[in-house]
């Protein structure tokens, strides 16, 4: 059963990934508190800089690799995509390397700060993360969901640790950027070796890469201009307000995108199932797929936008400090509402993905680019971190609203629009009750005005009736038959 297997590997996954970003809440504090705003604004920029230059360096290959290995059995075409893909990137890893220490000087004064050491490290960073980049999207071609999840929370285990060890004990910075460093390398050291034992090793004769840059090459304008849209407000803050400022508006979109923990299953796991099903003609299921992915996507994206919204001051003060909680509060209500935007965009460019039609993706995020970077360009020096945050929030809504559009020209699927409206209602009567209750800024009781809202919301849910008979047996019959 097709369906067994989705959710299965929808848990597998949802649940590595929600482990894996529990370090945030660890690394956050432990930056924040420690090294101050100014410290934190750096490590953002760092992060950010990581967060551009790993999706054009590996030149849209990841994406490539899911999308023609997902179907693929022959051993030896599976190597010579895999290994070609690998070589290349690390051929451009290499010159990005070389760049990065020659402009040492530039990309420490961007930062506003005088240590060396970060950039070297920093371009080791690049180099070793490109090509995580890669065997990380092996595992999802191929997918090997189990190792998959392994390795994710592995990862979110050891920077967890190393990092917010080596501020705690006092190395700075350098010392967090280093211990970075160190899990690409533990993380490669392991995908390296899984990957050699499943499939061999083999030197490429680039036979399939041209297939691989032709359709993987169209996807780099749409990533750099979601980069644009998603990150490029942190440089332009610094340039603006300085990196301080950077500091302050860095946690607030850090907590909005916990949201991404529940939309990370679907973008994971559709792309190489959908092309999959699309491929062999199996077209009812690619649209019970979508339809529901965007159901339940949207009935747990709805409540976190309402609860980020009236929890926000508290969150900040418990994981950062009340001074940023001060500043950057209003951020997270409007970046979640925007990822909530992102995420409906994810599920309805799946038909871009499955039709190859990725040109038109890319189209979208760069129409949406610009609007964002204009935006910005006015809202920052007017309106500070809050026009960067509603420029954020608008470039998500265009691209969600342009993919919704273009996606059902060539493809079309129900939308169950009674869920959302009920998902809406009840987030309402979840957002009233949370709003009664008199909470102070501390974990325990952040934890229990949590679990009494998700509770008053997942009751208004079943009154309402937003889930089926027909869909609570349906899924009842999974359940039942993964336990046999």
């Amino acid at each position: 059963m097709p369906y067994k297997k989705f959710l299965k590997d929808f848990w597998i996954i949802g649940l590595a990934n929600f482990l894996a970003s529990i370090k945030v809440f660890i690394i956050l504090p432990a930056l924040t508190q420690t090294l101050g705003v100014h410290a934190y604004g750096v490590w953002s920029q760092v992060m950010v800089t990581f967060s551009l230059l790993i999706p054009l360096l590996t030149l849209g290959l990841p994406f490539s690799l899911v999308r023609f290995l997902s179907a693929e059995k022959d051993k030896r075409k599976i190597q010579e995509g895999i290994y070609s893909v690998m070589f290349l990137v690390l051929f451009i890893g290499l010159i990005a390397c070389i760049f990065l220490i020659i402009f040492a000087n530039r990309i420490l004064s961007f930062l506003e700060t005088k240590e060396l050491g970060l950039v070297v490290i920093f371009a080791a960073i690049i180099l070793i993360g490109s090509l995580n980049n890669i065997f990380l999207n092996v595992f999802r071609a191929l997918e090997e969901n189990k190792k998959y999840s392994i390795i994710i929370f592995i990862q979110g285990c050891a920077e967890a640790g190393l990092i917010s060890g080596a501020v705690l004990l006092g190395y700075g910075l350098s010392g967090a950027v280093l211990s970075f460093l160190i899990v690409q390398l533990i993380i490669f050291g392991i995908m390296a070796a899984a990957i050699f034992k499943k499939i061999g090793i083999k030197f490429p004769i680039f036979s399939e890469i041209k297939k691989y840059l032709s359709f993987g090459l169209p996807t780099i304008p749409g990533n750099l201009a979601f980069w644009i849209v998603q990150s490029s407000d942190r440089y332009l803050i610094g340039h603006f307000l300085g990196v301080t400022f950077v500091g302050y508006y860095s946690p607030g979109y850090i907590v909005a995108s916990a949201l991404m923990i529940f939309l990370f299953p679907f973008s994971f796991i559709l792309p190489p199932l959908l092309s999959r099903l699309y491929d062999s003609g199996d077209i009812d299921a690619v649209k019970i797929y979508l339809k529901y992915s965007f159901k339940y996507f949207l009935i747990v994206a709805i409540p976190f936008v309402f609860g980020a919204t009236i929890l926000s001051r508290q969150i900040l003060t418990i994981f950062s400090t009340p001074e940023i909680a001060s500043e950057g509060h209003l951020i997270v209500a409007i970046i979640a509402l925007g990822i909530l935007f992102f995420g409906g965009r994810i599920i309805a460019y799946q038909v871009l993905v499955f039709t190859k039609k990725t040109k038109v993706g890319a189209i979208i995020w760069i129409f949406a680019a610009l609007v964002n970077l204009c935006l910005n360009f006015i809202f920052i020096p007017s309106y500070g971190i809050i026009g960067a945050a509603l420029t954020t929030l608008i470039a998500f809504f265009i691209a969600f609203a342009l993919t919704i559009w273009y996606s059902s020209r060539y493809f079309t699927f129900r939308i169950d629009w009674l869920s959302i409206i009920k998902s809406i209602f009840a987030s309402i009567v979840m957002f009233l009750v949370i709003s009664s209750l008199h909470f102070s800024s501390n974990m325990v009781n952040l934890m229990a005005t949590i679990i009494i809202g998700t509770i008053s919301y997942i009751l208004v849910l079943f009154f309402l009736r937003v889930f089926s008979r027909k869909e609570i047996v349906f899924l009842k019959r999974i359940f039942d038959s993964s336990e046999n």
